[in-house]
């Protein structure tokens, strides 16, 4: 098995979509099938299902979580030897569903190692048990449960939720509301995987309701602005009251246990992290989260 068809493998599982997978991996999508194929054979069995849309199988995903793996361990041994090899801590991969949260202990870890490299990657809750397992990244933040194996994690604190209304909105004036009094409102939220739209649905579900969802963005720092202006009201967690909500938004309390985050740091069980990335843990896990 070549290095090259097993990364393709990868992305093809990833998304379950021919060719966006080639377009992804910038190759024809005839060849990316042969491919496929010609692994299929060496293995003795399908790796997708292939009536309608394609599916990975149990054996594509029993395969996935190994190769996964294997390629992990690689990346893990050329990032060991290459920090082995040269001065300094190297370099540190740090994926989150939101970096606002996180400009604290991220600047206060540039100022006391300036040589270490920073990489951020945005990524959903969803693809970071996958991520970690290939050691695509070193660390995750995430805003809402991680259910994998092979993960260890450590939470780093709390969060209530609550909606955001314009200051001349009839709820303005109210120290807390319930969800079945936001059933009718136009809501401005993130787009489906995000943990605020999870959030949002879940709530809704619970009580048989469904959100009236005016606008999704993907640009999450603009979702404030477009409740300023009025064009709807939003789910803010509590963490952004420390100064990112513009004037004139009132945020209020949800009436729920539920309307809240618990922001977790996970990483690999097994997996080898670099100095780099031992004191980029170290310097989030030891923040001192109610300090704004």
């Amino acid at each position: 098995m070549e290095l090259s068809t097993l990364k393709q493998f990868l992305v093809v599982a990833r998304l379950e979509h021919l060719s966006r997978a080639a377009d992804e991996l910038h190759v024809a999508q005839p060849s990316l099938s042969r491919s496929i194929a010609r692994l299929e054979s060496e293995l003795g069995t399908p790796l997708f299902d292939r009536s309608g849309r394609l599916r990975l199988n149990d054996a594509g995903k029993l395969f996935r979580d190994h190769v996964e793996r294997a390629l992990g361990e690689l990346e893990a041994g050329r990032r060991a030897v290459a920090e082995a090899t040269s001065e300094g801590v190297g370099t540190v991969r740090l994926a989150s569903e939101t970096f606002l949260t996180l400009t604290g202990p991220l600047a206060a870890y540039k100022r006391a190692h300036p040589s270490v490299e920073i990489e951020l990657h945005w990524s959903l809750a969803e693809d970071m048990a996958r991520r970690l397992r290939a050691q695509d990244v070193d660390l995750c933040v995430a805003s809402q449960p991680i259910h994998a194996e092979g993960l260890q994690s450590v939470q780093l604190f709390e969060d209530a939720v609550g909606v955001c209304v314009p200051l001349d909105h009839p709820l303005a004036s109210r120290t807390s509301v319930s969800i079945d009094e936001l059933a009718d409102q136009p809501f401005i939220t993130a787009r489906k995987g995000h943990w605020l739209r999870r959030l949002l649905d879940r709530l809704f579900a619970a009580r048989d309701l469904t959100p009236k969802i005016v606008c999704e963005s993907d640009e999450h720092s603009a979702i404030a602005e477009l409740i300023r202006a009025g064009l709807g009201i939003g789910l803010v967690p509590a963490f952004a009251r420390r100064g990112d909500i513009p004037a004139p938004i009132a945020w209020i309390s949800v009436d729920s246990p539920d309307c809240r985050r618990t922001v977790t740091l996970h990483w690999g069980a097994g997996s080898h992290l670099s100095t780099a990335a031992r004191l980029m843990r170290t310097t989030i896990t030891g923040w001192d989260w109610t300090t704004p």
